[in-house]
């Protein structure tokens, strides 16, 4: 039985890495949608409710009504903002994340090149040393011929 080359457990190796790199990053990217659709469902929220505003313009408001208004878009703002912050977090880690799956790839596809390289010169080798035998043969058959 051949032994096997400690390369291939390398190999296997990076691959879950790079597997494992993949999940993380596909996870950062969903949080991401996720933040980002958050963010997208408070800047609609907040632009309904100007409209709503706009559309009660030419009606009586009320001093206290008015001062809500205000402080509830304030708050909404400050809520949007909030969101901002944490979509940029979020893609920020989706960034890192894609980095190291791009490390991990490049490091699976290194061992990968390593072990194609080593098949190749194994291969060669093979039919140096077929050749080699060939060539033999031919020498001691053309020999016992002459020697006959």
């Amino acid at each position: 039985m051949a032994k096997q080359d400690p390369l291939h457990l390398v190999l296997k190796l990076a691959e879950e890495a790079e597997e494992q790199a993949s999940l993380q990053l596909r996870s950062a990217e969903f949080e991401l949608q996720r933040r980002q659709n958050q963010l997208t469902a408070l800047q609609n929220y907040r632009l309904d409710y100007m409209k709503q505003m706009e559309q009660q313009q030419g009606q009586s408001i009320s001093a206290s009504h008015y001062h809500q208004f205000h402080q509830f878009v304030r708050q909404v703002d400050t809520a949007i903002s909030q969101q901002v912050h944490t979509v940029q977090e979020a893609d920020s880690l989706k960034q890192h994340r894609q980095a190291h799956w791009q490390e991990k790839q490049q490091k699976r596809k290194a061992v990968e090149l390593l072990l194609a390289n080593k098949a190749e010169k194994a291969k060669l080798a093979e039919l140096r040393s077929e050749q080699k035998m060939i060539d033999e043969f031919a020498s001691q058959q053309f020999y016992r011929k002459k020697a006959r």
